[in-house]
């Protein structure tokens, strides 16, 4: 039997697919999300899907609609009529990858998509974009993309802290260059409602000194929501409807019955939570590198420890005996973060180390843990000579 694709390591909802790659349908989100015009805020660990699930809400803006057949959100869509599968104007700040070390680093890479929307749209002649400063050039090129295409326009903005994690620590000074030039950046979005349909902020972290969330006093944050718990990752259902092959074929490899397989990958890679009483999912990096390589590899944690945890954790003094056991957050602690902290339980919980497990509502504290065995044995095995004790 033929092996399906599986997009491992692909971020681009259009490539993945135009090329026949399984993809778990995640567009239910898509459709909640955007029959609202609420900017929001979404945060999750790295490599957890943020990136494809902006990818995607992209092309459902730009319209795309034989890329939603057989999906949830097609058939919703089509019912909506004349009104169905309308095009924006969309800009898109995938801020992943760039050089944010470097002096011009962000303001390069900001500069470079607002070029690339002026040349996609033609803002020229009575739509020519002015402006001396970055901000002002934004705040021209979201309203003259408006008024040229009489449509409100769409803002995605994915991993918009790397610019700040890059530098925090061995490179300060530019950590605040970049911090201040985000302030007025992205404070233009502040007061442009009449020419906004759909703001989409995601991050590993939410810096609470950063603009976005200081002057953007409006912008949703459901990274804690039930209502949106599996909006990455896979759950059990997922994985069991849409993987039963993957599954078969691990379990032959590994001499292994499909219910054996099932517990195993469950043990390895499942156990995330991201709210108090939402279902659990699993780390969707780690399940398709299994299936593709029908091994129990520690995929996740293989693939780097973000440099600011290391950082923290040095300059802490948790115990590892803590850790293992289990610690508590109160909900202010896992949703924002502060340089300034040496607590690093939040970060461990912002960075997928560390995953609710419980909720006491009388002192309004989250039990934290590590979400599997992937998780704990890497971190054992890597990151205990960071921690005191």
């Amino acid at each position: 039997m033929d092996r399906r694709v599986l997009p491992v390591g692909k971020q681009n909802f259009e490539e993945i697919r135009q090329e026949g790659m399984m993809y778990v349908d995640k567009t239910q989100y898509v459709w909640n999300l955007a029959s609202t015009s609420i900017p929001y805020f979404l945060s999750r660990p790295r490599r957890f899907g943020k990136s494809l699930f902006t990818s995607t809400l992209e092309c459902y803006f730009r319209g795309k609609k034989d890329l939603f057949k057989g999906l949830y959100i097609y058939d919703k869509e089509n019912a909506r009529g004349e009104d169905a599968w309308t095009v924006y104007p969309v800009i898109t700040f995938s801020l992943s990858s760039g050089e944010y070390k470097n002096p011009d680093g962000l303001s390069d890479m900001l500069n470079s998509v607002l070029e690339n929307v002026i040349q996609e749209y033609d803002l020229t002649g009575r739509y020519a974009i002015s402006g001396e400063t970055l901000s002002v050039r934004f705040r021209n090129v979201i309203m003259n993309l408006q008024r040229k295409t009489n449509r409100k326009v769409v803002v995605l903005v994915d991993e918009y802290d790397k610019p700040l994690l890059d530098t925090m620590y061995d490179y300060p000074e530019q950590e605040k260059k970049n911090r201040d030039l985000y302030k007025s950046f992205f404070s233009v979005l502040k007061d442009m409602d009449g020419y906004l349909r759909f703001v989409f902020f995601t991050g590993i972290t939410k810096f609470t000194k950063v603009s976005i969330f200081s002057d953007l006093n409006q912008l949703t944050d459901i990274s804690l929501s039930n209502d949106f718990c599996s909006i990455c990752g896979i759950t059990q259902e997922e994985l069991e409807t849409d993987f039963q092959p993957e599954i078969t074929s691990l379990a032959e490899e590994e001499d292994l019955s499909f219910d054996e397989c099932l517990s195993e990958l469950q043990k390895m890679y499942d156990g995330y939570h991201f709210s108090k009483k939402g279902v659990g999912v699993y780390n969707p990096y780690s399940l398709l590198n299994a299936f593709f390589n029908r091994d129990f590899g520690t995929y996740w944690f293989a693939s780097g420890t973000p440099e600011i945890l290391i950082k923290k954790l040095q300059n802490s003094d948790i115990s590892l005996v803590r850790i293992g056991e289990g610690v508590d957050a109160t909900k202010d602690e896992i949703e924002n973060y502060t340089a300034e902290n040496d607590n690093p339980i939040p970060l461990f919980y912002q960075t997928g180390y560390l995953t609710i497990c419980g909720y006491d509502r009388e002192f309004g504290l989250y039990a934290l843990k590590f979400p599997n065995d992937e998780v704990k044995y890497g971190f054992l095995n890597s990151l205990v000579p960071y921690v005191p004790g």
